[in-house]
């Protein structure tokens, strides 16, 4: 028996005993044998080394580290290889030993191995924040495997507190684990992860992105064209992806992006290389997710334009009303002093449909910062699922379908575009066939792999001239068409 293969058989007797609701309270997640050799096979070793040290910060049964040390067996140089795992869940900890145990016993390399028990962000807190001699820095690592938490803490937590360079916000450990990571690398070495796409844009995200991008480059980046399929035996239905960096300061010529439909075996795989500045962009370090040639050339012909929404004296905002928490002020029918509450569900075949019979669609307006002015608007939905055809979904809401109200409020699961100024119906119509169409709802998942909208990012998307969206609306306005189609036949009348 293999050594992964061994691990895997383990792992699999471990979960069947082991709830998946007590693991995702901590946010663990287990890697299938296929990830995981997939993994270890990204990184570039020379068959010349003779001594390796490798960092699983992650470990939870071992199988990442298993992957690598399986991979390293074919090296015939190598003589030893100096494996550090961490792991603080005590009911895998015994585990994890005899794996090890076990890898050591039967690998044809010397494997020498050692479990650190603490939390991995704590225990490195005075080493990440250099309050210690320079005599006494930390070991660092030729290579990082890792398959992290993923799990939101609080602001105030002390895995933030350590690391508040590059928190903002509630923090996700995983990817404070990536930049610890990164730490524990020696110069040039190499890290896999598996993580969460929502990293690659936000503004939550930002001090992350800005510090990894100061001594990492990625050099590999693998997509999974179906959530599900990631975590098989997990039940996880978060968007992932796999990334591999290197710690230097020098950007390669270009990223490979490879796409699989199947996590069994890889081998439906498909590989594309793009140029670094490409993929990663501008103040704000977006990391863009092209698949193939036709998205790539999304990403530069929409970028001749260079205005944004900010830029035009406009902005995309998340609906004012958290409804389950302003329940006292909900009502199913309109009394003397509420006001609409708009939904995603008021949002239908790009028009603003209301009312619609749904519970709760208005609103007391007895509270000003729950309140925006009746007047034109672009919303768009903030939440849509994976396999939905479009990501961007919108609709034009104009302020004269409903005269006898001077405020309205919109629930935080829709977005609106608003102006610095009230917003013409030529402008609004203009709007729409840019978000409406295919280009920009490909631009946008190109940008942000969530199925949230998030508006920091369609801020930060570009935009022609206001003169162009004028024109662009009263074309549709003339056409009278909402479709898809129409949107994509005027808008590259423009390109």
């Amino acid at each position: 028996m293999t050594i992964l293969r061994y691990v895997e058989q383990k792992t699999l007797e471990y979960l069947e005993h082991s709830p998946k609701a007590e693991r995702k309270t901590i946010g663990q997640f287990f890697t299938s044998a296929e990830t995981a050799f997939y993994m270890a096979g990204l990184f570039c070793i020379s068959n010349h080394v003779e001594e390796l040290s490798i960092l699983d910060p992650g470990a939870g049964t071992g199988i990442l580290s298993a992957a690598l040390i399986e991979k390293l067996q074919a090296f015939p140089n190598l003589k030893h290889i100096q494996l550090t795992c961490y792991e603080n869940n005590p009911k895998i900890l015994e585990l994890l030993k005899k794996n090890l145990e076990w890898i050591s016993l039967h690998s044809c390399k010397e494997v020498e191995f050692c479990i650190i028990l603490d939390n991995y962000i704590l225990a490195q807190a005075a080493e990440y924040n250099n309050f210690i001699d320079a005599a006494q820095d930390p070991h660092q690592y030729d290579l990082v495997i890792c398959n992290p938490p993923y799990k939101k803490i609080p602001a105030n937590a002390p895995e933030a507190h350590v690391m508040k360079d590059v928190c903002y916000g509630a923090p996700n450990l995983y990817f404070l684990f990536a930049e610890m990571a990164l730490f524990n690398l020696k110069d040039n070495g190499e890290m896999v992860f598996i993580i969460p796409r929502s990293w690659t844009s936000g503004a939550y995200f930002k001090k992350f992105r800005g510090r990894f991008f100061e001594r990492g480059s990625l050099e590999h980046i693998h997509l999974f064209a179906s959530r599900n399929k990631v975590f098989d035996a997990e039940d996880v239905l978060q968007e992932t992806m796999i990334v591999k960096v290197r710690k230097t300061t020098k950007s390669p010529v270009n990223i490979s992006i490879t796409t699989s439909v199947s996590t069994r075996d890889f081998s439906d795989h498909t590989c594309f290389d793009v140029p670094y500045d490409d993929i990663v962009r501008g103040s704000e370090k977006y990391v863009f997710l092209p698949t193939d040639l036709q998205e790539l050339e999304t990403l530069r012909k929409l970028e001749e334009w260079k205005e944004t929404l900010p830029s035009l004296g406009l902005r995309m905002k998340t609906g004012l009303t958290v409804d389950f928490r302003n329940r006292d002020l909900l009502r199913d029918l309109p009394e003397k002093h509420t006001v609409p509450l708009f939904y995603s569900q008021h949002i239908q075949d790009g028009r603003v449909v209301f009312p619609v019979g749904k519970e709760k669609e208005f609103i007391l307006a007895n509270q000003k910062g729950l309140l925006q002015k009746n007047t034109n608007y672009l919303f768009m939905k903030r939440f849509t699922a994976k396999e939905e055809h479009r990501r961007l979904q919108c609709g034009v809401y104009l302020s004269n379908k409903f005269p006898e109200y001077q405020t309205i409020s919109t629930q935080n699961k829709i977005n609106f575009i608003a102006g610095d100024h009230d917003l013409s119906e030529c402008v609004v119509y203009g709007l729409y066939v840019l978000f409406n169409s295919t280009l920009y709802d490909r631009y946008y998942r190109i940008l942000n792999g969530s199925t949230q909208v998030n508006s920091t990012a369609v801020n930060s998307m570009p935009m022609p001239p206001m003169q162009v969206i004028e024109a662009m609306g009263r074309d549709l306005l003339r056409k009278k068409d909402l479709s898809e189609q129409s949107c994509d036949i005027i808008l590259r009348n423009y390109l």
